[in-house]
């Protein structure tokens, strides 16, 4: 077993049963002693070299703190008079809710006082608007690639047999485009990108290849056909079949694009590739594999993120200047259990990621929400 003692339940007697035959049940909370808040925060600015990476990207599965990072990144470079663009590539967005204002779909100054923009990649609306091919081919849609074509067989595009299926991906690549023609914008000198969790971020670093199969269908499909189109211009209208090579150059072009990501993803001096993790076992396993799979695109991790460690913040950091309530573990048993959980993956953690900077962010009472958390888990990064 587990080795967990759990004392036994006392039998409720007939008279505590009372009132409760109508199954409704409640439960007993006992509130915490009220804490006095804390005197005003002060964090330093940073001193450090604004010549930083062009690329800063926080990668990880869901639930870990990707967002809070990325955020904290974006707003500590700005405040360092960087045009700064963070992006939101996950569809369950919460950029918003850090910042505490609305974020827009595309880049938008979400300060005055500082070079601050910001955007939430919508996937849906990015394959709706989306300029390229890829679009037409995923949604069987007349009017693309094959003229009207897909619209004979009704409901069944013959792009889905032809391709073995509906094209994987449409949205990733969809938002895969708009993303790149964010870090090609000559507008932001840092672009901080909170990904997706760690599948669809591996989905986009695939898309080239996928590209390569995709095109060498279309290829197969053109030359089986070619011979039919004369013989079907009059379902057409007596149109004449549209010039088909523009797709085929649109998609090579895009492919082309996502091929220049990669290189300065796997470029140390451009990209901080950061994996983000919590100090648990499972986590820190993850986080190997997904280091493990980067490694296989070519893409270094730069730097490793351990967030809510229970820890105070004068041990990771000493630019910030305020009391923070912190876990007891000298009297509180369930500190002092959780502390001997995280001890153990940290120090598995340290192990695993031997020669990567590895930066600590502690575990808040406070939720981090808002500018001036922000700039305290920004102090932790530097």
């Amino acid at each position: 077993m587990s080795g967990i003692d759990v004392e036994p339940v006392d039998e409720t007697g007939a008279d505590d049963a009372e009132g409760t035959d109508d199954g409704d049940h409640t439960i007993e909370v006992t509130p915490t002693e009220s804490v006095d808040e804390r005197e005003t925060v002060s964090v330093r600015p940073s001193d450090e070299d604004i010549e930083g990476p062009d690329y800063v990207l926080y990668g990880g599965k869901g639930g870990v703190g990707k967002t809070t990072m990325a955020a904290a990144t974006a707003l500590d470079s700005a405040r360092g008079g960087v045009s700064t663009l963070v992006v939101s590539t996950d569809p369950a967005h919460s950029l918003s809710d850090t910042y505490e204002t609305e974020i827009p779909s595309e880049p938008g100054r979400i300060r005055e006082d500082i070079p601050l923009y910001a955007a939430e990649i919508d996937p849906e609306a990015a394959v709706e608007d989306a300029g390229f091919a890829a679009q037409a081919q995923a949604r069987g849609e007349g009017g693309g690639m094959f003229g009207g074509l897909e619209g004979m067989f009704g409901e069944d595009s013959p792009m889905e047999s032809l391709l073995g299926g509906p094209m994987p991906g449409s949205d990733e690549a969809a938002a895969m485009q708009l993303l790149l023609e964010y870090l090609d914008d000559d507008r932001f000198e840092r672009v901080v990108v909170d990904t997706a969790p760690t599948g669809h971020t591996l989905r986009l670093l695939q898309l080239p290849e996928l590209m390569d199969t995709m095109m060498g269908r279309i290829m197969k499909f053109r030359q089986r056909i070619g011979g039919m189109f004369d013989g079907m211009k009059g379902m057409f209208g007596g149109e004449e079949m549209p010039d088909e090579e523009p797709d085929l150059q649109n998609l090579e072009e895009l492919r082309e694009r996502i091929e220049r990501l990669r290189a300065a993803l796997r470029d140390p001096a451009r990209t901080d590739f950061r994996i983000v993790l919590v100090p648990e076992e499972m986590s820190v396993l993850e986080s190997k594999r997904l280091r493990e799979q980067l490694e296989e695109f070519g893409i270094p991790v730069g730097t490793v993120v351990v967030n809510r460690v229970m820890e105070p913040l004068s041990d990771v950091t000493d630019d910030v200047e305020g009391d923070f309530l912190q876990p007891d573990l000298e009297r509180c048993e369930f500190c002092q259990r959780r502390w001997d959980v995280q001890q153990s993956a940290l120090t598995e953690a340290q192990e695993l990621f031997r020669g990567t900077d590895v930066r600590r962010v502690p575990l808040f009472a406070d939720e981090v929400q808002g500018e001036g958390m922000l700039e305290v888990v920004a102090a932790c990064l530097r």
